[in-house]
């Protein structure tokens, strides 16, 4: 039979059974809390390092993990972990982590809570868009290794799911190696706050994340889709106050110009993802930016100022839509208020605000969105408030800057599509005086515009970078006007198109560059109607009507006139071949036609100082027309102008003029009167060494031009000149001019000359000025130093040349003139009486040889008594018995065989016996002297008493003893003339 256990002993056992369980839970516990508190943590100490690098290839260390197993909660203190390059990678003070249990019974990781202090990661965007956790990651878990199971998912992060995340403190390094050299961003302080997270893709969930960070002043909203691998995000992206800097490095490769101050702030929905290329698009977008400071792209900090293209109080935008693939953005109106827009051209003529698009003009049209196509962009319209625009343009020599104030501009719609036109209106001042305003259409490329175009009131004077490219000139003051209709078309080379309308230059003041004297001055000028085309040029105007017009021409001291340094030159001017200066018709490159142009009251200032005294003229009261004025042929113009010299004389131009630049002949008459002669003493001075006392003249200048050949007539009448003192200079002419003005003056005191001048215009030593009183001088000096010969019309009259007024021949011995001398006294008599200024100079003179042997004749004959006029026969007797009677050795016979043989002639006989016989004569010692005072004296009586030569023309000098014998035996004297 067996026992029963008392209920004692059953109640013992029961309770012995519980103890046991419960010593054993309590023993699982105290396990599991040992296992929780001391050696979990140990192990994630020592376990977490070694994943991070078997998984990610870091080295990390932690300070101290504290584990709650029966909150299941973790919290790390300390870490931090360096990647392959030794370069901290993740690091924070602490980590709290609570893990949700059931989601792990699903195989993903779940935290329900993680909250980080001051964490620090460092994310780099690598040169394939990748980031560098991702590469770590899947450098260290290639597919190959995994187990064939897990084969689908090597490469890819474990699924971890956060329930919420706080991020406080914590710093973030971001570095881009994305583009050219590398940039690094640093976010500090980072506070985020993330619900729902998750690293995959989820089917179930809707994936809606809202995220807000604060970078300084700069704000992160953010709201949306995301997926950690493959990265992919998909939302509403908004940042607030966010620096240039910024904003700037993220467009870098793909906005056009260079954001280098302001406040942004944008808004915009985004689709993002990264598969291999890096996709991102964005839509409905919004920009503002406060102080904006847009720029190109800067080399050097120096450069930046220079590249400055836009700042703005403020600028909006709307719509903006932008496609990284695609390359392409879209925006809707630009609104700006408050800009400055700089504007430059460089000296390849080049515009800085189309530099970033001049690659990608030539494919502008296609809409090929693949590999290597060209960046497209759409803008609906821009308008400007409150704004100004600044032009500075390097082309000319001296840059040009240019500045629009209180402008308004409205511009269309504007594309990479740069053929397409441009529809704009804009007005404004500019700063250096005047209103413009201007409205029409234009395309960029190719470059076309048409323009209706209105100026008032603008200065010249800050145009003066391109008036002194093309001349010497600077404007010190002037007004313009301007109304008409402007196109222009660059479709192709050379530019082309036309301006029609009117305008008016008011006030001008023009000068030279270099210089500060006055050059070109007018009350007004005005053309109406004006028609320019640009190619081929052609220029037509109706009228101008030219007011108050003074010009002051300056030979400086160099012979240099200020006009010729008007026009830029340099070593390496040519010509241009015919080609590009005349058309395939003939026709110049460019033409011209002015209808007619009238002058009034106007001024023409001359002053040469070469000259010492200095000389100095104008013409004024100048007034007139000329009509017809082309450089195409057949044109015949008319010119009209009359006006005053020096304040006294009258002046009057008259002629045709025929086509400019062309072979076609101008005749143009210049008259002037009552030119006061003291004026042009400078030049008497220089070129004929005396000053001008008094007199005046009156020129007649008939001009032929034909082409570039001239020949002129110059009647120049010179009425009572009177000379003043010398004055020394050593360009005066080296002969008694004196002399030579009293020849060419009349008895009633007149010169009346013609100067007959031609030559080459274009050669550089043809001065009509110069060759004008080059060739009075000439005549001058010709007339001084050979004066008898300026007698000519007289000498004429008596059928001699000029030179032989200047002597008359004697007989031999005698006082009586040789056969057809005495003429001659009768033609110097006429030239006394019609040159009363005149004097003669008479010197006697003698020829010692002939006359002393005429003079031994004579005494001969009167000892043998050979009367004059005794036949030849009775003479040779006379002088055979004369022979035979003196003490000579050789007979009369012998002497005739030594006189050609015995058979000379009866002449030659005579003459062998005289000269033989005068041998043994002696003359007194005042014979030849008494001849030559004999013939003197002669002469004066007979030019006084039979020619009519009065008693202050004719001086006798003292005789001389060199006058010249011919062949005849006659003794050639030679007189002087001078001035009384």
């Amino acid at each position: 039979m067996k026992n029963k256990e008392s209920p004692v002993a059953v109640n013992r056992k029961r309770r012995l059974s519980a103890r046991n369980i419960s010593i054993v839970v309590l023993v699982l516990v105290v396990l599991y809390a040992i296992a929780g508190y001391a050696l979990l943590p140990w192990w994630l100490e020592r376990t977490l390092p070694e994943r991070l690098e078997q998984h990610m290839g870091w080295q990390a260390g932690i300070e101290e993990i504290q584990v709650n197993p029966f909150t299941m909660s973790v919290e790390a203190v300390g870490l931090e972990a360096r990647d392959a390059g030794g370069e901290p990678v993740v690091a924070f003070d602490s980590l709290y982590a609570n893990l949700g249990v059931w989601r792990l019974l699903t195989g993903i990781i779940a935290l329900q809570d993680i909250e980080l202090e001051e964490p620090y990661v460092r994310l780099d965007l690598l040169e394939d868009y990748s980031v560098n956790f991702a590469r770590d990651w899947q450098a260290n878990n290639p597919g190959g290794e995994e187990p064939a199971a897990e084969a689908a998912d090597s490469g890819e992060p474990p699924r971890i799911y956060f329930d919420r995340i706080r991020v406080s403190g914590g710093e973030l390094l971001f570095r881009d190696f994305s583009q050219q050299g590398q940039e690094e961003f640093r976010v500090t302080p980072l506070d985020i706050a993330l619900n729902d997270l998750a690293t995959w893709p989820r089917e179930d969930a809707d994936s809606n994340y809202y995220l807000l960070a604060a970078v300084g002043s700069q704000t992160i909203e953010w709201e949306g889709n995301l997926s950690i691998a493959p990265l992919y995000s998909k939302g509403f992206l908004k940042l607030g106050d966010v620096s240039h800097e910024t904003l700037q490095h993220f467009l870098k490769p793909y906005l056009p110009y260079q954001l280098r101050s302001g406040s942004v702030t944008l808004s915009s929905q985004y689709e993002l993802r990264s598969a291999g290329n890096l996709y991102l698009t964005t839509s409905e977008g919004q920009l503002t930016i406060e102080d904006v400071d847009l720029g190109l792209e800067a080399e050097t900090d120096e450069a930046e100022t220079e590249n400055g293209l836009l700042s703005a109080d403020r600028l909006s935008v709307g719509d903006i839509r932008f496609g990284l693939n695609e390359q392409e953005l879209s925006t809707g109106t630009v609104n700006i208020d408050g800009v400055s827009l700089s504007l430059r051209r460089d000296s390849n003529g080049q515009l800085n605000v189309l530099a970033p698009f001049q690659n990608s003009a030539d494919e502008s049209g296609s809409d090929d969105g693949g590999t290597g196509a060209p960046f497209r962009w759409t803008v609906a319209g821009v308008e400007l408030a409150n704004s100004a625009v600044n032009w500075r343009d390097e082309q000319p020599p001296m840059p040009a800057d240019l500045a629009l104030e209180d402008l308004s501009i409205t511009i269309g719609e504007m594309s990479h599509r740069l053929e397409e036109p441009v529809n704009y209106n804009a007005s404004g001042a500019l700063n250096g005086g005047g209103r413009l305003s201007i409205n029409g259409q234009a395309t960029l490329a190719p470059f076309t515009l048409e323009a209706g175009l209105s100026g008032s009131g603008i200065a010249l004077s800050q145009f003066g970078a391109y008036i002194n490219q093309a001349a010497n000139l600077e404007v010190r003051d002037g007004l313009l006007s301007v109304d008409g209709n402007l196109d222009l078309d660059q479709q192709r080379d050379p530019l082309t198109g036309t301006f029609s309308g009117t305008g008016e230059v008011a006030s001008l003041d023009m000068r030279l560059g270099d210089s500060d004297q006055p050059l070109i001055r007018w009350q007004s000028v005005r053309l109406e109607p004006l028609e320019y085309n640009v190619a081929p040029a052609r220029l037509q105007i109706g009228t101008i009507t030219l007011v108050g017009p003074a010009i002051n021409v300056v030979r400086d001291s160099n012979g240099v006139h200020n006009v010729e340094r008007i026009v830029r030159s340099s070593p390496s001017d040519k010509p241009a071949p015919v080609g590009e200066t005349a058309g395939s018709d003939g026709e110049p490159g460019f033409i011209f036609r002015i209808g007619q142009l009238m002058l009034e009251e106007g001024v023409i200032s001359y002053t040469d100082r070469t000259l010492d005294p200095t000389f100095a003229t104008r013409f004024d009261q100048l007034r007139g027309s000329v009509t017809g004025v082309s450089n195409v042929a057949p044109q015949q113009g008319q010119i009209s102008i009359q006006g005053r010299v020096g304040d006294v004389a009258t002046m009057t131009l008259d002629g045709s003029v025929g086509a400019l630049g062309t072979d076609d002949t101008s005749d143009l008459k210049l008259t002037m009167e009552n030119v006061s002669l003291p004026m042009l003493s400078p030049y008497f001075g220089r070129y004929l060494g005396y000053s001008v006392d008094s007199g005046k003249l009156k020129l007649d200048l008939d001009y032929e031009f034909s082409g570039s050949r001239l020949d002129a007539a110059n009647s120049v009448i010179l009425d009572r000149l009177e000379l003043g003192g010398p004055v020394p200079s050593d360009e005066a002419v080296s002969a008694p001019v004196k002399l030579g003005l009293a020849l060419l003056r009349d008895r009633k005191g007149v010169i009346d000359i013609n100067l007959p001048i031609s030559g080459d215009l274009e050669s550089p030593d043809f001065s009509i000025g110069q060759v004008v009183m080059k060739t009075f001088v000439n005549l001058v000096a010709k007339a001084a130093t050979s004066p008898f010969s300026m007698l000519g019309s007289i000498a004429d009259f008596a059928g001699l040349s000029g030179e032989e007024l200047g002597s008359v021949r004697f007989e031999a011995g005698r006082t009586e003139l040789a056969e057809g001398e005495g003429v001659k006294l009768e033609a110097l008599g006429k030239a006394l009486s019609e040159r009363p200024g005149l004097a003669l100079n008479v010197r006697g003179a003698v020829a010692p040889e002939t006359d002393g042997d005429a003079l031994r004749r004579q005494k001969l004959f009167e000892q043998l008594g050979i009367a004059n006029g005794a036949a030849a026969s009775a003479r040779i007797a006379r002088l055979e018995q004369a022979y035979a009677d003196s003490d000579y050795v050789s007979s009369v016979e012998s002497f005739r065989n030594d006189v050609a043989g015995g058979n000379a002639e009866p002449g030659e006989w005579e003459q062998a016996l005289v000269k033989r016989l005068i041998a043994d004569i002696e003359l007194p010692p005042e014979a030849l002297g008494n001849l030559a005072t004999s013939r003197g004296v002669w002469l004066r009586e007979q030019m006084l008493q039979e020619h009519g030569a009065s008693d202050n023309q004719v001086y006798l000098l003292d005789p001389v003893r060199d006058a010249t014998a011919d062949e005849a035996g006659t003794v050639t004297i030679s007189f002087e003339l001078d001035v009384r």
